[in-house]
């Protein structure tokens, strides 16, 4: 729940400057609702996509304040982004209601990444592989198998917090969800498992130097394009 309007500015830097000098991975951004529309719009035809930060699992309905994958494709979203732990948390999703978010995610068109991720307490008590093994299992439906998608492994206690974990342990998740993944989806599968937590310009070039990260999932340093871009050229 970050970003106005005034900040689109940020956006379209971002995009110019991709735009002079290519990066070597993927970027979108994941606005608020509200500014879905207007930063499509802004940057339609450049090299950043534009998603959303959660959908409703149905088409259409009586659900005050929810929207529908349906509605945010046709808004510009390309993507959502469905699990984070802050969902988790806060709204009390289970891994059920997110497989089902992702489902309809599919029917509307967009790509999920879906986040998971163990908090201090799990971490603390050593089943934070078990955690994120059970998530990784019950929040990926099948049909999923051939589709576009990213995982992002997000340790909760992590986010916002400016810790990280150490970089045996981001390598140790990354390798179990790889092999969930290839268990799940064929050994072919080619699945990105991405990094969120505190990720920033100062630490983003080792996280993506350990084997299994495949990309990040940026937080608060994705608000200014001169925190964000660094962290881009590190991918």
């Amino acid at each position: 729940m970050n970003g106005a309007s005034s900040a689109l500015h940020e956006a379209k830097a971002l995009s110019e400057s991709l735009s002079a000098q290519p990066a070597n991975c993927r970027v979108a951004l994941f606005p608020p609702a509200v500014l879905i529309h207007r930063m499509a719009e802004a940057l339609a035809g450049g090299p950043v996509a534009v998603g959303a930060q959660d959908c409703h699992v149905e088409v259409c309905g009586a659900h005050t304040g929810d929207l529908s994958a349906e509605m945010l494709h046709e808004a510009g979203a390309s993507m959502v982004i469905l699990g984070h732990s802050e969902r988790r948390t806060n709204h009390r999703e289970s891994d059920q209601d997110i497989a089902a978010k992702v489902s309809a995610a599919l029917r509307a068109g967009l790509e999920p990444i879906v986040c998971v991720g163990e908090t201090l307490e799990e971490r603390e008590a050593g089943d934070a592989l078990a955690v994120i093994e059970a998530q990784v299992r019950a929040s990926l439906p099948k049909e999923l198998a051939g589709k576009p998608f990213a995982v992002a492994y997000e340790p909760v206690w992590a986010i916002g917090s400016g810790q990280t974990p150490t970089l045996a342990q981001v390598e140790e998740v990354h390798g179990l969800i790889h092999r969930l993944l290839a268990e799940g989806f064929g050994a072919a599968n080619t699945t990105p498992v991405l990094y969120g937590g505190s990720v920033k310009p100062g630490n983003a070039a080792e996280l993506m130097a350990v084997p299994g990260v495949d990309g990040a999932l940026v937080g608060g340093a994705s608000l200014k394009a001169k925190d964000f871009l660094p962290i881009v050229r590190a991918t």
